[in-house]
């Protein structure tokens, strides 16, 4: 079983922030763990947002509180209609996740039956103790940079075999591929935009990744080698043609890898072109069909190495290039 840095950060921080608040001697002193544990989240862009929403809508329950329980009582009638004018005002304000926090502090005040200055402290108190804890945790996050990279090295990868396996169906006909990297390579390019996002929110100073632009031309090339496959199977005849797409192929696969070649395989693109132009002529339906199957395969594949060339991400800052 692994424990995740989020769970040794909720383990740590939960005693610490009520050992603190008890040192202090406040009132009610293990709501500060309770707040440390909300607010403690996966990154730090959301250890943020929910320490804000939790602050805020603790300010607006004590303000709520006074207004109301001073007026009506300290009445179970009174927490109603608290609520009833607190939850619209928090989301309104878009301070929905504080909501349950802040009726932490408004039973806390309803208990007390009074509200003073010293209460009022002794609740700020707690809330900055325990959002305090949860940020000085936070500040401290897993690169993800490995995992990411590591990711990448597993796309080119299973890219590649999809790649070899057309060459050989082009040039042999075999068929003795599975297709496992299809789910393999949807898997990996959901997984990465993940870790993309989470890396994204741990730094708060940076509003893109270079990998976001990495994955999401590998999820356009992935489509476009999809819609590649039907195009094999209606080749029932291996010919000179298909043969030399089969090799293309193969150079194809043997380039994915860090550094951009798309240049030079559109340039065989072309070539194969031409030669398809100026060959013979087909003689029976079938190859006419496998020939126009062919030029079409081949716009698909010049599709598939312009995305490599035009979008392609400045990764230098991370030590790699798209390939």
């Amino acid at each position: 079983m692994k424990i995740g840095y989020r769970t040794i950060k909720t383990a740590v921080g939960t005693p610490v922030a009520i050992w603190i608040a008890e040192m202090l001697q406040l009132t009610n002193f293990a709501s500060a763990g309770i707040i440390t544990l909300l607010c403690i989240q996966p990154t730090r862009k959301k250890s943020f947002l929910s320490s804000w929403h939790r602050f805020g809508a603790c300010l607006i329950a004590m303000l709520y509180s006074f207004l109301i329980f001073e007026t009506i009582g300290y009445h179970p009638l009174a927490i109603g209609i608290l609520l009833i004018l607190f939850i619209p005002t928090t989301v309104w304000l878009k301070l929905t996740p504080g909501i349950v926090t802040s009726s932490v502090i408004i039973l806390h005040l309803y208990s007390a039956e009074f509200i003073n200055v010293s209460l009022v402290m002794n609740e700020l108190a707690i809330i900055i103790i325990g959002i305090g804890m949860a940020l000085l945790l936070n500040l401290y996050m897993p690169s993800l940079d490995r995992d990411i990279m590591d990711m990448q090295d597993q796309l080119e990868k299973n890219i590649t075999v999809m790649l070899k396996e057309i060459a050989i169906y082009l040039k042999e006909g075999r068929e003795t591929w599975t297709g496992k990297e299809i789910i393999e390579i949807e898997a990996i390019l959901n997984k990465s935009e993940k870790l993309v996002i989470q890396d994204v929110e741990n730094k708060l100073f940076q509003q893109t990744n270079p990998y976001a632009e990495y994955f999401s031309m590998r999820r356009k090339q992935f489509d476009l080698l999809k819609r590649m496959l039907p195009l094999l199977s209606h080749m029932p005849e291996l010919y000179q043609q298909s043969y030399r797409m089969g090799m293309f192929f193969d150079d194809l696969a043997d380039a994915v890898h860090p550094g951009n070649t798309a240049s030079v395989h559109l340039q065989t693109v072309r070539k194969l072109k031409e030669e398809f132009s100026k060959s013979e002529l087909p003689k029976t339906r079938k190859e006419f069909e496998s020939r126009a199957d062919l030029f079409r395969l081949l716009h698909e594949i010049e599709n598939y190495l312009l995305l490599k060339k035009n979008e392609t991400p400045n990764m230098s800052q991370k030590g790699k290039q798209n390939s």
